[in-house]
C-alpha cells in the first residue's frame, strides 16, 4: 500500500490559489494592469470598465509593448522582467516583481491581449481563457499594450457571488484609481465606466492631481508639508483641522512611488490632530516618503500594500515633527481664546450725546402728529429752537406696549370665542413635564422656569433634584432625527420645489454614487438633476429642511452613509435621517434666546429616547443637589 500523501498540485489549481491572494475583486485587476503599464514607461493610460468590472476591464497604454515571445511568457507563473535574483528584492524600482499578476488574472477570466513594440511592423494578439492558451496571431495595432479582461470569475460561481453590488464595486475601483493616479502624477489618466467618462486629466503637479481627483476646493483645504534628512525625505499635503470629516476623508501614504498602508504612521499623525479636531473626525493627508530602497521590504503582503521600514521609529519622529510644524503655521500659533477678558471697554453709543446742536432757528410750532387744537399759534418767541422729545429707541418697550394692547383687545372679546384656559394649562403641563432617566433613577422635569446658555453650547435648566445641562447641538440632532424618521415611516416625505435650483459640484466618485442613489434620495424629498460632468442641481428638498441647509444636508448624506446602505431602499432610513439631522441641527456655538431654549427642552422630552443621540452620544447630564451641597461644604 502506497503511504505517500504529499503530491504536486496541478498548475490550474496552483494558479487559482495564487489568484485568490492577488485578485480579490475587479479593483485588484485594475491595480495590477495599471502598475504593469507604469513599469512599461507609459505616459498615457486609459481604463475602460463595464458593469463595475464584471463584464469588461480594459487597460490601454502607450508603453514599450512586448515582443510575441515576451507576450506569451508573461502569462507563465513567476515569469518577470523586473528582477533576476533575490538581492534585487531589496533594491526595487518597479511596481511589480513577482510575476504572479497576469497568470492570476488569466486563471479567473478571459484575456484578449494586443501589444506591439515601437519600431515593429506588426503586433501580436493573444487569447487566453481560464489559464488555457487559445490562440496567437499577428495583428495591426499601435505601439503599446491593449489588454482586455472579460467575465471575471466566470467559471467560479462561488467567487462571483461574493462580489458586491455594482455601486459598491465601482466605489472600490474609484479608490484604487485614486491611489494609482496620485502616485503617478506624470501620467495622463482616463477612466470610463459604461461609456461615461468619470475621470480625464493630464499630467501635472501633485497638488493639481489632488484637485483634479477630489475637487478644486480641496486645494484650499490642505497645507504643504516637507522635510528632508539623511534617512527620509517627506513631502506632500495635510488637511487643515477645520476641514476634518467623519466620513469620506482622504488619507494616503506613498513610499518611493508606491501606495502603502502603515497603521503606526497613521496613529502618530492622528495624535497631532487630537486637540484640534472634533471627536470621531478625521483629517485628510497625502504624504510621500522617499527612502533608500534597501531600507524597506515590500515583499510581505500579496498585494504589496504593507511595507516594513528598517528605521521605522526614527522616520515616525521625523513625520511627527514635520506635521506639528505645518499645523503650527496654519493654526497661526494657537487658537484664539474668546473667553479671555481682554476686550477694550467700549462705551454704549448715545445718539443724543454726540449730535451737534443746529445753529439755525426752526419753527416747531406745528407738529403734524399732534391734534389740530394742540398746535399753538405761531409767535416770534416760539420760533427759537427747543429740544423735542428723544427719538424712541427702546423697541422692546414699544412691542411690549403693542402686546399689552393686543391682550387687552382679546380680554374685551366675548368669552365664548376664547380658548379654554384650563385646557391650555393642562396641555403645557403635559408637553413640558416628562421623565428623565439616568442610572435607573426617575427624575421629574417640570416646566423650565429659568434656563440660560453656558459657553454658547449648553443649555442649563433647573430640575426638581438639581441642575440639568443639555448639549444644544445633540439635543437638536435627537429632535430632528425623530421627526425625519416619522416622516419616512409614514410614507413619501413631503418635498418643496425650489424656485431656483441650487448647483453644486462633486468629486467623480461621489458623483457616481449620487447617480446610483438618486431614486432613493427622491423618496426622502431630495430631487437632483445631472447637469453634465460632475455638476448637479438640487431642484426640490424635504419640506422640513430650510433651503439654506438643503445642499449641506445632501452632501452630509453622501459623506456619512455608505454606498451599499444608500442604495438599499429599506436599510437607508435610519442613517439618512441621522445624516440629515446632523446637517440641519443648530451648531454648538449658536446663541439662543430663552424662548428657543425652552422650545428645545420641550421638544427633546417628547422624543422616544431623550438621553442619547441616535448614534449613542450623551445628550444631557444631571448635577443633583447632593453633589452641589458637597462641593460647597
Amino acid at each position: 500500500m502506497n503511504s505517500d500523501i504529499i503530491r504536486l498540485l496541478p498548475d490550474s489549481v496552483a494558479n487559482q490559489i495564487a489568484a485568490g491572494e492577488v485578485i480579490q475583486r475587479p479593483a485588484s485587476v485594475i491595480k495590477e494592469l495599471v502598475e504593469n503599464a507604469v513599469d512599461a514607461g507609459a505616459t498615457a493610460i486609459t481604463i475602460v470598465i463595464k458593469d463595475a468590472g464584471r463584464t469588461l476591464i480594459q487597460v490601454i497604454d502607450n508603453g514599450s509593448g512586448m515582443s510575441p515571445t515576451d507576450a506569451r511568457m508573461a502569462f507563465e507563473r513567476h515569469a518577470t522582467s523586473k528582477i533576476s535574483s533575490a538581492d534585487d528584492l531589496y533594491s526595487l524600482h518597479t511596481m511589480g516583481f513577482r510575476g504572479e499578476a497576469l497568470p492570476s488574472i488569466a486563471a479567473v477570466s478571459q484575456i484578449d491581449l494586443r501589444t506591439m513594440r515601437e519600431g515593429d511592423a506588426v503586433g501580436v494578439r493573444l487569447l487566453i481563457s481560464e489559464s488555457r492558451f487559445e490562440g496567437q496571431e499577428p495583428v495591426s495595432c499601435v505601439p503599446g499594450t491593449n489588454i482586455s479582461v472579460k467575465n471575471i470569475f466566470f467559471h467560479m460561481p462561488a467567487r462571483r457571488k461574493f462580489l458586491k453590488k455594482d455601486s459598491v464595486e465601482l466605489g472600490h475601483i474609484m479608490r484604487e484609481f485614486e491611489r494609482l493616479a496620485l502616485v503617478n502624477t506624470g501620467i495622463d489618466f482616463t477612466l470610463i465606466h459604461n461609456d461615461v467618462t468619470l475621470h480625464q486629466f493630464s499630467h501635472g503637479t501633485f497638488k493639481q492631481r489632488i484637485g483634479a481627483l477630489f475637487g478644486k476646493n480641496t486645494e484650499g483645504q490642505i497645507a504643504e508639508i516637507g522635510t528632508e534628512t539623511s534617512l527620509v525625505k517627506i513631502s506632500g499635503f495635510i488637511g487643515m483641522p477645520r476641514f476634518a470629516k467623519k466620513r469620506c476623508f482622504n488619507q494616503f501614504f506613498f513610499v518611493n512611488g508606491r501606495n502603502m498602508r502603515h497603521p503606526a504612521f497613521h496613529r502618530a499623525l492622528m495624535s497631532c490632530y487630537e486637540p484640534l479636531v472634533l471627536p470621531q473626525a478625521q483629517p485628510s493627508y497625502f504624504i510621500n516618503f522617499e527612502v533608500d530602497p534597501s531600507t524597506i521590504d515590500v515583499n510581505i503582503h500579496p498585494q504589496k500594500h504593507e511595507i516594513k521600514f528598517e528605521h521605522e521609529q526614527a522616520i515616525m519622529q521625523i513625520l511627527l515633527a514635520a506635521v506639528r510644524e505645518t499645523l503650527g503655521k496654519t493654526q497661526a500659533a494657537g487658537a484664539l481664546d474668546f473667553e479671555a477678558d481682554i476686550a477694550p471697554d467700549i462705551p454704549i453709543f448715545d445718539p443724543a450725546a454726540d449730535a451737534p446742536m443746529p445753529d439755525d432757528s426752526a419753527d416747531d410750532t406745528f407738529n403734524p402728529f399732534r391734534a389740530a387744537t394742540d398746535n399753538p399759534t405761531p409767535s416770534a418767541h416760539a420760533r427759537q429752537w427747543q429740544p423735542g422729545p428723544a427719538p424712541a429707541t427702546d423697541w422692546e418697550a414699544l412691542y411690549d406696549n403693542f402686546t399689552r394692547k393686543r391682550d387687552d383687545a382679546f380680554a374685551s372679546s366675548p368669552a365664548d370665542v376664547l380658548p379654554d384656559e384650563e385646557a391650555i394649562q393642562a396641555d403645557l403641563v403635559s408637553s413640558e413635564s416628562s421623565l428623565f432617566k439616568e442610572e435607573g433613577i426617575v427624575q421629574t422635569v417640570e416646566k423650565p422656569t429659568a434656563c440660560f446658555q453656558l459657553h454658547d453650547g449648553y443649555i442649563v435648566t433647573p430640575s426638581r433634584s438639581g441642575i440639568m445641562v443639555i448639549s444644544q447641538h445633540r439635543a437638536h440632532v435627537r429632535i430632528l432625527y425623530d421627526n425625519f424618521m416619522r416622516q419616512m415611516e409614514g410614507g413619501p416625505v413631503p418635498s418643496q420645489q425650489l424656485i431656483f435650483g441650487e448647483d453644486f459640484e462633486l468629486s467623480p466618485s461621489a458623483s457616481a454614487l449620487l447617480e446610483q442613489a438618486a431614486e432613493t434620495l427622491e423618496s426622502v424629498g431630495f430631487t437632483v438633476v445631472h447637469s453634465g460632468g460632475n455638476r448637479w442641481s438640487l431642484t426640490s428638498v424635504p419640506a422640513s429642511l430650510s433651503g439654506g441647509k438643503a445642499v449641506e444636508a445632501l452632501l452630509g448624506i453622501l459623506e456619512d452613509v455608505s454606498a451599499d446602505i444608500l442604495i438599499d431602499s429599506v436599510a437607508f432610513r435610519s442613517p439618512v435621517a441621522l445624516a440629515m439631522a446632523r446637517s440641519a441641527a443648530i451648531s454648538s456655538s449658536q446663541t439662543l434666546t430663552p424662548a428657543e431654549m425652552e422650545s428645545i427642552i420641550a421638544d427633546l422630552f417628547r422624543c422616544t429616547e431623550s438621553s442619547f443621540t441616535p448614534d449613542g452620544l450623551v445628550v444631557m447630564t444631571l448635577i443633583d443637589s447632593g453633589e452641589i451641597s458637597a462641593r460647597l461644604q
